[in-house]
């Protein structure tokens, strides 16, 4: 049985509105997804347009830190999250939709303004208050700090990461990661050059253009 197209007009609303307020900041549409990225090398804004149980849409902005490595858009930082705006009529959704595209506007600002420079990240992501099983938090902190120079509060969270218990998988893969960094920890050039790497690697299963990476 042949699939049918998707005639919901909501996907063609929230894009209109995105095309709006997000294109002239420089973000790009996945496909013809739901999904808008802001490009930043190493790491990107995401912006989702979630879909609820019903037609319409919700709002989810963050980023992710490119040096995990993955095939799918994660949020490594949650930037800003909105509530459901139902679908009922073109005529009441298309404000609906306009309005979340000019807070998504305004939220991928904010995180542009928060994160500009490797070091805003490093702060933030070292800063964090220890959440016990978030394994990743001091993964990101360690390969932040390590890159700005700062061996021994890399180490400290990459230890962070080799205490938890590796309860699956891929547990178990990131601490082999941690582990091999926490060896380079002192070598920034090392450090850059497994980022680099890992960057490489996860904007080409994104299907990411290869750009220069300022990782100092």
């Amino acid at each position: 049985m042949p699939v049918m197209a998707d005639r919901s007009p909501v996907l063609r609303i929230i894009t209109s509105a995105a095309r709006e307020s997000l294109k002239p900041l420089g973000l790009a549409q996945r496909g013809r997804s739901r999904l808008w990225i802001d490009d930043h090398g190493w790491w990107l804004g995401v912006v989702e347009f979630t879909p609820p149980r019903t037609a319409g849409s919700g709002l989810h902005i963050g980023a992710m830190w490119l040096w995990h490595d993955v095939d799918r858009l994660a949020f490594h930082v949650d930037a800003g999250q909105s509530g459901a705006e139902l679908f009922r009529t073109e005529n009441q959704f298309k404000p609906l939709a306009l309005e979340l595209s000019r807070r998504a506007a305004a939220d991928v600002t904010a995180l542009r303004q928060k994160f500009p420079a490797l070091p805003d990240v490093a702060q933030y992501v070292t800063s964090r208050p220890v959440r016990p099983g978030f394994l990743w938090d001091g993964f990101d902190a360690g390969i932040a700090a390590a890159l700005i120079g700062d061996p021994d509060t890399a180490r400290d969270h990459f230890e962070r990461v080799l205490r938890e218990d590796a309860l699956a998988p891929w547990m178990a893969e990131a601490q082999e990661k941690a582990r091999a960094l926490h060896a380079i920890a002192a070598d920034h050039d090392a450090v850059a050059a497994w980022v680099t790497r890992a960057v490489g690697s996860c904007r080409s299963k994104l299907g990411l253009d290869a750009v220069p990476l300022a990782l100092s």
